[in-house]
């Protein structure tokens, strides 16, 4: 079922759609960017602070049309009570007693620092939603329309929007604000596999659909 909830007031309609061909940019106010994963030790194995550049445009853009900005990062207790030693993903992490909530790699990148008043979800799985608060606040918000962006795209971004879609929310997926390792499946999934269930954008057409047109 889609969340809904109160509807934040006051802001313009952009243009409202369908998933499947038509565009599926809808209010502004039941829309949320989602930040996600771009935290310091991921964003650091990448080694080109630049690459973020798009998501930057992305952020600036959606807080200037008052679209909410939902910021969501791994990590867990310490001692990582919440991985199983069966989980081949996160087990490793367990071990080394890495990302920890404290740790400064679990922290959102300093290129892209969250505005007060911006939520940071942490999550403890590789979908935004798993063993996190994500969903209640986007009810709360009366969200419909979720924004993706976030590393990986192999990784945060393929799981979120296939648990999104099966929620039934809209979705857009801004191709040049996800980074993948592999260039190859990033292609791959941008071209191929999320416009099954998602529209894909680049930043500077999301922007442009954001922006008033003079007539």
């Amino acid at each position: 079922m889609r969340a809904r909830g109160f509807q934040r007031p006051g802001l313009p309609e952009v243009s409202a759609g369908s998933r499947g061909g038509a565009s599926v940019i809808g209010s502004k106010r039941s829309t949320a960017l989602l930040v996600m994963d771009v935290q310091v030790g991921i964003v650091d194995r990448f080694g080109e602070e630049g690459r973020l550049t798009p998501l930057a445009r992305a952020l600036e853009a959606a807080r200037g049309a008052g679209i909410l900005v939902v910021f969501v990062r791994v990590a867990f207790r310490p001692g990582h009570p919440e991985v199983s030693s069966s989980n081949r993903a996160f087990s490793a992490l367990r071990a080394s007693q890495g990302f920890e909530e404290t740790d400064p790699r679990t922290q959102v990148h300093p290129s892209v620092t969250p505005h007060p008043g911006e939520s940071i979800v942490t999550k403890r799985r590789v979908s935004a939603f798993s063993g996190s608060d994500l969903e209640v606040l986007l009810r709360s918000a009366g969200i419909e329309t979720l924004v993706l962006t976030g590393i990986a795209t192999s990784g945060v971004v393929l799981s979120t929007l296939r648990e999104a879609a099966d929620k039934d929310y809209h979705l857009v997926v801004l191709s040049d604000a996800c980074l993948d390792q592999d260039a190859e499946v990033h292609r791959v999934l941008v071209e191929k596999v999320f416009p099954r269930q998602a529209e894909v954008l680049r930043v500077d057409d999301w922007v442009g659909r954001l922006t008033p047109q003079r007539s």
